[in-house]
């Protein structure tokens, strides 16, 4: 399932496919984290990476977008050419990746077009704010309204828009269905799929397996910190014993 290390030279001219991630190792202090994992995805792709708490979704998530914690001891992360792996978090950011992190992060006293607008202060801009109105409508209907007094629906809206707002390329999400209503999980996820439309590849971590593979294209099940399985999200739906021995579902 893990991709022969010749195929990820140390070279930006020959890095294969839109975005991968090869042999990462992740530690928070001396806790071993992420433990070798690798996985390339085409663009526009969406990929659900799944596992049971404590596998190591979100510490990928993080070290794909080069927050400070967890420490990457080794490993290579490329988009599109671009050697992430090479960069601080706010360099990846400009390269065009998006965390939209489980706490949303909306900012108090702003409203939701205020929100956006910081999100545009600094270049690259992504998508007008117009243009997210159009893809969130409700947004729009409370643009003047303060962020933080949305519901959590329209909070996980805003802080996907607000990624959209730069110009991203690969828009990551850790539990964007978190707490949700069925309902409201529902229209993320088409609306999800509007953005898969324009090109975006998106990484989902989601305790809501389900719902994550429905949405995806492939999928990723880390266990204990290292990729146990590589390949369709179908095909993890229509496996019971693979969702039940990974996933508990």
């Amino acid at each position: 399932m893990n991709v022969p290390f010749d195929k990820f030279a140390n070279n930006a001219a020959t890095a294969p496919a839109y975005f991968s991630v090869h042999d990462l190792h992740a530690y928070y202090g001396e806790s071993y984290i992420v433990q070798g994992v690798s996985f390339t995805i085409h663009e526009g792709e969406i990929l659900a990476l799944l596992g049971r708490n404590g596998a190591g979704k979100t510490s990928t998530l993080r070290a794909i977008a080069r927050l400070d914690s967890p420490e990457v001891r080794t490993g290579e992360i490329w988009l599109d050419h671009q050697a992430l792996h090479k960069m601080r978090s706010h360099e990846a950011a400009v390269a065009g990746i998006g965390l939209v992190p489980e706490d949303r992060r909306i900012i108090p006293g702003l409203t939701v077009e205020e929100n956006l607008e910081l999100a545009q202060i600094v270049e690259p801009v992504g998508w007008s704010i117009e243009r997210l109105y159009g893809l969130f409508p409700r947004l729009g209907e409370r643009r003047k309204q303060e962020g933080v007094t949305l519901s959590g629906g329209e909070q996980q809206m805003l802080a996907i828009a607000r990624a959209l707002a730069r110009d991203v390329k690969v828009l990551l999400l850790d539990e964007p269905y978190e707490g949700l209503a069925p309902v409201i999980v529902q229209e993320i996820a088409k609306t999800l799929g509007l953005i898969r439309e324009q090109g975006i590849t998106t990484i989902i971590v989601e305790q809501n397996a389900v719902a994550a593979l429905k949405l995806a294209d492939r999928a990723v099940i880390l266990d204990t910190g290292s990729v146990v399985y590589d390949g369709s999200a179908a095909e993890v739906l229509a496996d019971e014993k693979l969702r039940h021995e990974y996933l508990a579902i």
